[in-house]
């Protein structure tokens, strides 16, 4: 688009809008009346790390919850290895966890 057709668009106000400074970012459009959206942070929502060491151990409970999957009366192979395939892949996320928090700067 061109910078007279932008520049068009830009300068065409509406009644029930109007155009908010943000520092550091550039000028908001918002309704008459309302806020510009603002950077919500995680703690605010009582996010405020890793889930410890209770993740952890449930972490290991579901994966041999999963592993119980091949206990039962299926016949075909296919189906178990599936779900070892799945434990598997939980187990190496688990074990590069234990390596990651043993190697940080500030392990929990």
């Amino acid at each position: 688009m061109s910078d007279s057709t932008t520049h068009g668009r830009i300068a065409q106000d509406s009644s029930v809008t109007e155009r908010v400074n943000q520092p550091g970012r550039e000028e908001a459009v918002v309704r008459a009346g309302a806020h510009p959206v603002q950077h919500e942070e995680p703690e605010d929502w009582g996010w405020h790390a890793e889930t410890g060491r209770k993740g952890r151990i449930g972490a290991w409970i579901a994966v041999l919850i999963t592993l119980s999957f091949l206990i039962g009366n299926h016949e075909g192979r296919v189906e178990d290895l599936w779900v070892i395939g799945f434990a598997g892949i939980m187990v190496i996320i688990l074990v590069w966890d234990i390596f990651r928090r043993k190697n940080a700067w500030r392990s929990r």
